[in-house]
């Protein structure tokens, strides 16, 4: 059953069977999100092999197709930690990403940080938070660098220095490309 369709900008969060996917709403019956791309096609979002995607596209899809069978709620969770930016702001970076592939990492550079980092400039996620008892399967590259921010935090979900760094680097491009 659908909801009533939110005010563009606002997020929406799909609960698929084993994880949250993340989108956000133009208007109309149409989100943008991110779907990693598997050999040249962008994948349903579906197999396991999908999170493991170095490169996702972007895409504006109807909100009834993305969702699918599943169900959704709109969730503006971090709107008392970010200020979300204006609308029109939002709606026009969006348009601009279109069709673009993108970098993607399901710990540093996800779902929720894409969108996230167009409604508030601040790309943030709390699907990637570990804890330190259960982060030896994380042990990647950039794990090292998670595993040493949890320890300092004590545990506490935290962004990797690796995916602010994307995050801050991705929005110094859309300021430049979007001015």
């Amino acid at each position: 059953v659908f909801q009533p369709f939110p005010p563009p900008g606002d997020l929406i969060e799909i609960f698929r069977p084993a994880y949250q996917h993340w989108a956000l709403y133009l208007g109309d019956g149409y989100i943008i999100n991110v779907a990693p791309v598997e050999e040249g096609a962008a994948s349903s979002l579906v197999s396991a092999k999908s999170v493991f995607s170095r490169k996702a596209l972007v895409r504006m899809q109807l909100l009834k197709d993305v969702v699918g069978s599943d169900t959704y709620r709109i969730n503006n969770k971090y709107d008392a930690a970010y200020a979300p930016l204006p609308a029109e702001e939002i709606i026009r970076r969006s348009e601009f990403l279109i069709g673009q592939e993108v970098s993607y990492d399901l710990l540093g550079n996800n779902c929720e940080h894409f969108v996230t980092l167009l409604r508030y400039g601040e790309g943030v996620s709390e699907q990637v938070g570990v804890r330190e008892g259960q982060a030896g399967c994380c042990l990647t590259a950039r794990g090292v660098a998670t595993l040493q921010s949890l320890n300092s935090t004590g545990g506490k979900p935290v962004r990797s220095a690796f995916g602010l760094l994307c995050s801050v680097s991705c929005m110094h491009l859309l300021y430049s490309l979007c001015s």
